[in-house]
């Protein structure tokens, strides 16, 4: 017995300190999962066996199994907490480009005029919040003024990405694009090295406020993912039994994913869906508890810290307050086909581009490519007040139900107050304001459409 012990010992020396070039993995190449797994699984039968002869091994084995519940906790605090951040300074930039606050420079259009004493319907027009021709000239009407406001929107958003394209191709190119195509990667077993590590985290951080602030075609939704992940794996180091497992921290990370998606849409258990459906490559049945956990955790934090000021996790959501009709599935459906449509086009365009940029000069100058391309949305994005704000926003602007009161041009119907019966609501006639929304909303899918195609893939 005493040498079968003596045995036992010696091979979980070895599993625990490996030789040099046996156990450890160079850059992009795949992990041995099923070595990974026996190390773990002899790993946890050495400290089950020593948690019977102290009790301070007994200590050490509860500690190693609360470890992932802890891990779990540190990620979604903070994934939430950075995406907050990243909410609140993305909105913050992307007023920026119109005006400044004179009450304090860090307040957004909105939280500018909360307290502001002007009416409801003139509440986006507030003394504090001044536009950059007001701020310079001294009045914000007339061509004139219309000029200084055009040029220091471009100028603004120009700004912005060339820093996000200069910080990524200086300190972290690993920071560009979403990078949920690298995760797949990296769960299925593969290692790229720096990826995830915190250089790329803090530029990424950095640069997705820069680059959803200049007003380019792109969301915040895929960047979170990489961005969790990244936070993930930087956590496993604080663990013994993460950080020497890639197998073990490939788990965690599948987690950090469904965090990821969590914060970005608002969806705890969607983000478990994706993480499970879409990036996982081994997802047992704890690692599923685990990632509902983390991403209940990072949408808690989110929420908490309440970026958008409406008490939710995302800027727009739905309230159902009436009953559908069986005819309201027709736009529904010709909404479905026109989506599948749109997708299959941007998919072989944007293929068709990407192949393009890769085979000729245009791939050598990334630098230049964002710079002509932020320029094109920029000046294509200001004459219009739908592309002109952020995609959130413009979301948010289509989600919400119309009030009495409400000021949006999409709300502007005829009322006639004589024609009430009862408590019934009539039929209201649209005013000239949804027609001139209807064709700038026609305008601004038709710029999307295109400037979409161009903008994915760029070295940002």
């Amino acid at each position: 017995n005493g040498g079968g012990m003596n045995g036992s010992s010696t091979m979980m020396d070895f599993l625990e300190e490996p030789l040099p070039g046996v156990g450890t993995y160079e850059d992009f190449n795949t992990i041995d999962w099923v070595r990974e797994k026996s190390r773990d699984r002899d790993r946890h039968r050495e400290i089950t066996s020593r948690s019977k002869e102290s009790t301070w091994a007994l200590i050490h084995s509860v500690s190693d199994a609360f470890s992932g519940w802890l891990l779990m906790l540190l990620i979604g605090l903070l994934a939430g907490s950075l995406a907050g951040l990243i909410d609140i300074s993305a909105h913050w930039m992307t007023d920026l480009k119109e005006g400044v606050c004179l009450a304090g420079f860090w307040f957004n259009h909105e939280h500018c005029c909360w307290k502001s004493n002007t009416t409801f319907t003139d509440r986006d027009k507030c003394p504090e919040w001044k536009s950059w021709s007001q701020l310079i000239l001294g009045y914000g009407e007339g061509a004139f003024a219309y000029i200084l406001n055009y040029f220091m929107y471009v100028s603004w958003a120009l700004l912005f990405s060339l820093l996000a394209v200069l910080l990524v191709k200086g300190f972290a190119p690993y920071a560009c694009g979403s990078g949920i195509p690298e995760i797949k990667t990296i769960l299925s077993g593969f290692i790229i090295r720096g990826y995830l590590g915190k250089w790329t985290l803090i530029i990424k951080t950095i640069t997705l406020v820069l680059a959803v602030s200049s007003g380019l075609s792109l969301g915040k939704e895929g960047p979170l993912v990489h961005v969790a992940c990244c936070c993930g794996n930087i956590l496993c180091h604080l663990f013994t039994k993460y950080r020497k497992n890639e197998a073990k921290r490939r788990e965690v990370l599948s987690a950090a994913a469904a965090a990821g998606v969590s914060v970005a849409f608002g969806a705890p258990i969607g983000g478990v869906l994706f993480s499970l459906e879409e990036v996982s490559y081994y997802f047992p049945l704890k690692t599923l508890w685990r990632s509902f956990f983390a991403a209940l955790v990072a949408a808690f934090t989110l929420r908490s810290i309440n970026p958008f000021g409406n008490s939710r996790l995302v800027l727009f959501y739905v309230e159902f307050h009436m009953p559908w009709h069986l005819l309201e599935l027709v736009p529904f459906i010709l909404l479905g086909i026109f989506g599948g449509l749109w997708g299959a086009f941007f998919i072989r365009s944007n293929i068709a581009w990407c192949r393009r940029r890769k085979t000729t000069k245009l791939g050598k100058y990334p630098v230049l490519e964002v710079f002509v391309v932020t320029a094109i949305t920029a000046v294509l994005a200001f004459p219009n007040e739908y592309t002109r704000m952020s995609t959130s926003e413009l979301i948010s602007e289509l989600f919400n139900d119309c009030g009495i009161l409400d000021s949006s041009k999409l709300c502007e119907y005829v009322n006639d107050f004589n024609s009430t019966k009862g408590d019934d609501l009539p039929d209201r006639a649209a005013g000239p304001g949804v027609y001139t929304a209807m064709w700038q909303l026609a305008l601004a899918l038709i710029m999307k459409v295109f400037i979409t195609i161009f903008t994915f893939g760029m070295k940002v």
